[in-house]
């Protein structure tokens, strides 16, 4: 049996698509930053894994004209002097304490049985049963019966601890701020990768600059980890095949 060029370097891509698969499974899906270009701008440094440059000494001080209370305008920062260090504007930095705890628990149970019967005596003409050789042979008896038993019990619960800390994104005009951020850490064999963000209120910001998770509208919060570690805790492509909707099994 011969086969073509086409043939043969189809089968030969067949492993590399099945270990690229293989290779993400597992893995940590990271959602992407939200807000205006400016906003995306400022996140980006955070979400390549890049540290951006900072500004060297010199710079800041030709920014500021070297005084004090130099104006944000001159890019060297205001000095608030009636107002705490709370996060406010663009680039400043909240410290977000994660205290997520989920907890559900559904149950359901049905029961549902029918019983009905039909009886059909041997007709009488002339006070003679109508019968065959002795036998009736128009009495009929019917009987049926159904049953269904059906029960579910579902229960799941969640916690998340620790803390993050992300920067203002955009200011959105009426006390609220758009955050972002997050934490990767490489252990041993895996990177563990931490991302929050959504809007936070300036009122709920303590005076520790910090604020829960639970009192972040739209939150959207990301943990898990990459690499070998996390990979060997999932399961296969094949295996997910066989328990999904589409095996007919």
């Amino acid at each position: 049996m011969t086969m073509n060029r086409a043939t043969l370097t189809l089968i030969a891509l067949i492993p590399v698509a099945l270990a690229g698969c293989a290779s993400i499974v597992g893995d940590v899906r990271p959602f992407a930053p939200v807000g205006p270009a400016a906003g995306n701008a400022a996140l980006a440094p955070a979400m390549s894994g890049h540290m951006a440059p900072a500004a060297s000494p010199v710079a800041m001080a030709a920014q500021g004209g070297g005084s004090i209370y130099a104006s944000r305008a001159t890019g060297g920062g205001a000095l608030r002097l009636f107002q705490d260090n709370k996060a406010r504007e663009v680039g400043d930095l909240l410290t977000i304490v994660l205290v997520e705890r989920t907890s559900s628990t559904s149950k359901a149970k049905t029961g549902v049985t029918k019983q009905s019967g039909i009886g059909l005596s041997a007709p009488v003409i002339g006070g003679v049963p109508v019968s065959y050789n002795g036998k009736s042979i128009l009495q009929a008896e019917i009987d049926a019966g159904r049953d269904f038993s059906g029960a579910g019990d579902s229960t799941q619960s969640n916690r998340l601890d620790g803390q993050i800390t992300v920067s203002v994104v955009q200011d959105l005009g009426n006390g609220n701020l758009l955050v972002g951020g997050q934490k990767q850490m490489r252990l041993n064999q895996g990177d563990e990768l931490v991302q929050v963000q959504g809007i936070v209120r300036t009122a709920d910001i303590g005076p520790d600059n910090r604020i829960t998770s639970d009192r972040v509208g739209n939150a959207e919060i990301v943990y898990g980890g990459r690499g070998t570690l996390a990979r060997s805790n999932a399961m296969g492509w094949l295996g997910r095949f066989f328990n999904s909707a589409a095996f007919p099994y």
